[in-house]
């Protein structure tokens, strides 16, 4: 009899290991979703969707780089323009998920959010927490960066329109420096991490759930 209860009791204490070794996340995938979630901030906070705009319509104000005439140096520089203040504007930028159950979008302020339109008027919604941060100026200031240095030193168009010389005596500054911007924004981002749901990444739908149990 006795024999059978220490014999149970083992068992007992190996089950209960195993239960704890379970339920504790291990150190390797703490460590994985840290890396992962600040990842995706920074893929978050790069401007992506800017950049692939501006290739697609590059070769058309520019000519493809032959920008012999004035018009397309002056298309370009609007283009430019243009791309650069989104990058920077998109940054100011956050959602959430209205009564209605549909994201709204609105202008970071300091006094909080702005909602562009919400007839609902974001009922049962704190929207002081969306304030301006100084992480938002540091936010806008790389991202504007990351572009400029794609758009103005990466791109074989837009450096053959506006220095073609560079194109060939500084051939090796031209391709380093974007990878050097980007690698500096990155550390940066990681340091400064962004919550912000901006325009192009609304907040997830099951925070829909939460708002009707409210």
């Amino acid at each position: 009899m006795e024999e059978g209860i220490k014999e149970g009791e083992p068992k007992k204490a190996g089950a209960a290991t195993d239960q704890a070794n379970k339920s504790t996340p291990s150190a390797v995938g703490v460590m994985a979703d840290a890396t992962f979630k600040s990842i995706g901030d920074v893929l978050k906070l790069l401007p992506t969707a800017t950049v692939i705009v501006y290739e697609v319509l590059n070769p058309i104000v520019t000519n493809t780089g032959e920008c012999r005439h004035v018009g397309y140096k002056i298309a370009t520089g609007i283009l430019l323009g243009l791309c650069g203040f989104f990058c920077a504007f998109s940054t100011f930028t956050d959602s959430y998920v209205g009564a209605d159950g549909n994201v709204k979008y609105g202008l970071v302020t300091p006094r909080g959010l702005l909602p562009f339109y919400d007839s609902g008027g974001a009922e049962g919604r704190d929207l002081s927490k969306y304030k301006l941060r100084f992480a938002d100026f540091v936010h806008a200031a790389f991202a504007v960066a990351v572009f400029a240095a794609v758009a103005l030193l990466a791109d074989a168009n837009t450096v053959a329109c506006f220095y073609p010389s560079l194109k060939e005596q500084q051939k090796k500054v031209v391709m380093a420096l974007p990878v050097v911007v980007g690698a500096v924004s990155g550390v940066v981002f990681v340091v400064f991490p962004s919550t912000r749901h901006g325009i192009g990444y609304p907040p997830s739908k099951p925070e829909t759930s939460a708002l009707a149990s409210q």
